[in-house]
């Protein structure tokens, strides 16, 4: 049977495509990590890269395996560094949405530190395609994701966490004459789309389908708090989800207008496998927005 060494060693050739890579990271050379990566795919039936020159790829059976080797080895880091009484403890790696971190889901990390600080979350930002990728592959333990508009791998979990609507954003002091009706607006001013390729952009086609809206197209972007910014300044108007936490109301250079007929929403959720090792923590996520939900009634 492998030893938690030669799964770590693995781990370290996936993540970094290279045995010499490897080696430096695990203290060894790169042909005892060759060797322990054959004995490896030995034991299990398998090869698990392809060999090209001097780096190493995943293939297929390998990318499967990352993630049953990862859960076994961080199931055994558990053992060594849990502490007695806490039950959320050691490392966590969780994608996020950038727009999820700076409302609902950042205020729950701040309150999960103050209650459990031998806790450590090491926080990826990005788009909702790419974490469902890395979630499944083992690569991340978790991800802050907006629901899938296409049906999940049967390998992972997405639990509902807050919603927040589509909204239209216009500037308070545009650089264009400003229509008074929200139709009019999106008819006749630039329009600053979210990339129609993501998640969050299928949400923006699906109200416009609602409203029967036309627009002008401007600018399109993959990031919500970059297209706000850009509205803030004068340059457009946007259909964008308004963020959970974020007091738009209050903005001095930006106004949010309902859209007629639009019952859109964005359902933000925590994505994971069906089987991990840090099942506590993404509980205790789930578990606090929960609550949240309960109050808020």
């Amino acid at each position: 049977m492998p030893s938690i060494r030669t799964l770590q060693t693995f781990l370290a050739a996936a993540r970094l495509g290279s045995f010499a890579a490897a080696g430096t990271e695990v203290g060894l050379t790169a042909a005892a990590v060759g060797l322990q990566v054959r004995a490896l795919e030995a034991e299990l039936g398998l090869a698990l890269f392809d060999r090209r020159g001097r780096s190493v790829v995943l293939n297929t059976d390998g990318r499967r395996t990352v993630a049953q080797v990862k859960d076994i080895v961080e199931r055994y880091q558990a053992l060594q560094s849990r502490p007695a009484g806490d039950d959320l403890s050691g490392t966590v790696v969780v994608g996020a949405l950038v727009s999820a971190l700076m409302g609902a889901f950042g205020d729950a990390l701040w309150a999960f530190k103050r209650q459990h600080p031998a806790l450590e979350v090491t926080l990826f930002a990005g788009q909702s395609a790419d974490f469902a990728q890395r979630v499944d592959r083992g690569e991340l333990d978790a991800a802050v994701v907006t629901r899938s508009p296409a049906p999940l791998p049967s390998s992972l979990r997405w639990t509902p966490l807050y919603s927040e609507p589509m909204v239209l954003v216009v500037p308070r002091r545009p650089h264009f004459n400003l229509p008074a009706e929200p139709l009019a607006m999106l008819a006749l001013c630039p329009f600053m789309r979210f990339d129609r390729h993501t998640w969050t952009g299928h949400l923006v086609e699906q109200a416009l389908a609602q409203c029967r809206a036309r627009v002008v197209e401007g600018m399109e972007l993959n990031s919500v708090e970059a297209i706000v910014e850009l509205v803030r300044q004068g340059f457009g108007v946007s259909i964008v989800p308004q963020l959970a936490n974020l007091q738009w109301s209050r903005d001095k250079a930006l106004r949010v207008v309902p859209l007629p007929r639009v019952t859109v929403q964005r359902h933000v959720g925590l994505l994971e496998r069906r089987q991990h090792s840090r099942e506590r923590f993404t509980q205790a996520v789930k578990d606090h927005f929960g609550a949240r939900r309960v109050a808020a009634r």
